[in-house]
């Protein structure tokens, strides 16, 4: 039986716009290995959501990822899904849309920041700017989402501070205002001091980090007293303070300017100061685009958009997710909804929010809450559901993937197993299915942004749907959407071929930069869209 979450805020008190104000709908975005996993389960931690880093409250006995579900990311240690994490802290209800780690799986966390209002970048002290975490936040800039940075793992021999500063600056045309500042790293690491008050936080470690760290507030030491490292904090911060490299709520808000923090996600140091600025920092959910023009004020009739499809994310179960971000108005479980794209009515019967793979029953949700669908096999991810007043978001991006694989089954008697595999990894953006239009569907070929797909594809192909894979890599590695009255035009260039999707949209590939860039010479007529759709 899957348990019922009590309606928070006294059954539905206040309106969506009040209840939007205490939500705060954010995703951490990093490049891989850079500590995203540890931060987000250390924000649980220390927001009481868990008791011990790695452990579900009174649900396990055995540590386990809270964010990484699928087996695969628990025995790489890496996540390859997204996951939607509700928790409450200082009377705020945050929705943590935890993005895929790797950059394979680009297109899942563009669908992420699509459905968040804030995002906190993470950054290795000891690398800086990186270049997933480049592309990453091209993409934040381009929605203006506004960014907090956290430099993690001070606790490690890091850059020098200042140089990661004109590295957000120089890199990502981003100003910097450091709210905490380090004094020392490695195992010289002291703790931070927080700017707006002057005050060194030190802290204690934990054993393993699996529990909060004692932090104490004390003074800072006499110039006469203190060591190299907090001598050359004194100087840093005088710097800082020379050149205004103060904390302004508009600019961060716009997306011009970035509030930085330092600390140690593995150690716990600087977590707490994190998680109190998305508590006063980070804003709440706002009117969203449409479509047609305009916004929809968060007070307008229930509407919302599906950023995620999943299926089999708990072997129990077998069914489909669907996952929705509330943009207006109140979901109530049992309402009627209707679907933009097709028109058709839907009972929203079962909802459940999630934490990590357990399941909660949830009768409302406001404006910024996440909520998991179970069925709806025709929902389509950018799919608008409204109800009362029309409405419909604009759709996801979806870049034109740059690998191929063809897909064979390897048992014949599982045909049909195989066909509905590939037909629901496509539905939820694990891969591409396409297909030669002259040859037709009997010979699939896997397409996608990175090797890592295919191995979830054939991961799920054999473990959720019994039907083993064999990929057989092709040679392309460009991609561009065309018309399909231009196909004809890439069939005749020589090193051009043609490939459709399941929704008759058609892509031409090549097998290098050269081939696409000569293609767009010889045929200046003949548009090349980089985005499959939605660009």
């Amino acid at each position: 039986m899957t348990p019922h979450l009590p309606t928070p805020a006294a059954a539905g008190a206040g309106s969506p716009s009040e209840q939007a104000a205490r939500r705060r709908t954010f995703a951490i975005i990093s490049h891989p290995d850079a500590g995203k996993t540890t931060l987000t389960e250390k924000l649980l931690l220390y927001a009481g959501a868990v008791t011990e880093a790695g452990q579900v409250k009174a649900r396990r006995n055995r540590q386990e990822v809270v964010s990484d579900w699928m087996q695969m990311e628990r025995d790489r240690g890496i996540s390859v899904t997204s996951t939607a994490l509700r928790f409450e802290f200082a009377d705020v209800r945050f929705n943590l849309i935890d993005t895929p780690g790797h950059r394979d799986f680009s297109e899942d966390t563009f669908r992420v920041l699509a459905a968040a209002d804030s995002a906190v970048m993470l950054l290795d002290a000891a690398k800086g700017i990186e270049e997933q975490t480049l592309k990453l936040f091209q993409v934040a800039r381009e929605r203006r989402i506004p960014l907090i940075t956290f430099i993690n793992k001070l606790d490690r021999p890091a850059l020098d501070p200042l140089a990661l500063i004109d590295d957000i600056e120089g890199e990502l045309g981003l100003r910097a205002m450091p709210v905490t500042w380090p004094v020392g790293s490695a195992e010289r690491f002291e703790g931070v001091v927080d700017r707006r008050d002057g005050g060194l936080r030190r802290y204690t470690r934990t054993s393993g980090g699996s529990t909060q760290a004692a932090e104490e507030l004390v003074e800072r030491p006499d110039r006469a007293t203190a060591g190299q490292d907090w001598t050359v904090a004194e100087e840093e911060l005088a710097l800082l303070d020379g050149i205004g490299a103060s904390l302004s709520l508009p600019d961060y808000l716009t997306g011009d300017a970035t509030p930085v923090f330092f600390g140690s996600a593995l150690s716990n140091f600087g977590v707490r100061l994190l998680l109190d600025a998305l508590v006063e920092l980070a804003p709440s959910p706002r009117p969203r685009p449409l479509s047609g023009g305009g916004t929809r004020p968060v007070d307008a009739p229930f509407a919302a958009q599906v950023f995620k499809l999943q299926a089999n994310l708990d072997p129990r179960h077998r069914d489909h997710l669907a996952f929705i971000r509330v943009c207006s108005g109140r979901f109530e479980r049992g309402m009627k909804a209707t679907n933009a794209r097709t028109g058709e009515e839907l009972g929203l019967n079962y909802a459940h929010e999630l934490f990590g793979q357990d399941r909660l029953t949830i009768d409302e949700a406001f404006p910024g809450d996440v909520v998991g669908l179970v069925g709806g096999s025709d929902l389509r991810v950018g799919d608008t559901l409204w109800s009362g007043e029309e409405a419909s978001f604009p759709p996801f991006r979806i870049l034109a993937p740059e690998r191929f694989a063809a897909a064979r089954n390897r048992d014949t008697a599982r045909y049909k197993q195989f066909r509905r595999g590939l037909a629901q990894l496509e539905r939820e953006g694990v891969v591409h299915v396409l297909h030669r239009p002259e040859v037709g569907t009997q010979s699939p070929i896997l397409a996608g942004i990175g090797p890592m797909q295919f191995e979830v594809a054939s991961y799920r192909m054999a473990n959720e749907f019994g039907a083993g894979i064999e990929l057989e890599p092709l040679g392309w590695s460009h991609s561009r959407r065309i018309d399909p009255g231009d196909a004809d035009a890439v069939r005749a260039f020589t090193w051009g071929e043609v490939l459709e999707d399941a929704a008759g949209r058609q892509l031409a590939v090549f097998r290098n930069e050269f081939e696409l860039e000569r293609f767009g010479r010889t045929h200046p007529e003949v548009a090349l869209d980089p985005f499959v759709a939605g660009g």
